[in-house]
């Protein structure tokens, strides 16, 4: 893995770009799960959340920046990827690929992950890394509450 060079930790600052970047990626990814025009995205609530996630001692937050902003971002603590998002113009670059792995690498044994069944692109990347669903599911936290699933990673595969 090939760390990008200005990857950093993420400050309250951050906490509005990372709410866009994720509002950004989800109407293109997400559009099927989260219509906009039945269910808008909840940018303040978002934001809201981000600025809980950042205060969280036990959660790190790691950013990516370009000259355009916020480029991708990944959030963790000990056990559970939290979060992991990329800005669509970067798409199929390995940014998705390269965060997971930095993180994974400062997480416990067994990581786990939750990701929704219709999200098509990130399942196929967990799988890709050596993610297995473990049967587990509950609904997401924003409307129309689509299901997620559970993942583990039981293994640190050296060779991807």
């Amino acid at each position: 893995m090939t760390e990008p060079v200005d990857l950093r930790a993420a400050s309250p600052d951050d906490a509005a770009d990372l709410a866009e970047l994720e509002r950004v990626a989800n109407l293109l990814a997400l559009a099927h799960v989260f219509p906009a025009d039945e269910h808008p995205f909840p940018a303040a609530e978002v934001e809201a959340r981000w600025r809980r996630v950042l205060a969280d001692v036990g959660v790190t937050v790691d950013v990516l920046r370009d000259g355009d902003g916020l480029l991708a971002f990944v959030a963790y603590d000990d056990r559970v990827l939290r979060h992991l998002g990329v800005r669509p113009d970067a798409w199929r670059r390995g940014l998705g690929r390269t965060l997971v792995e930095h993180a994974v690498s400062r997480m416990g044994p067994a990581p786990r992950l939750w990701c929704l069944v219709d999200n098509t692109r990130a399942r196929s990347l967990y799988a890709r890394l050596g993610w297995r669903e473990t049967g587990r599911s509950q609904p997401a936290e924003w409307p129309p509450y689509p299901i997620q699933i559970e993942y583990v990673l039981d293994h640190l595969v050296t060779d991807l």
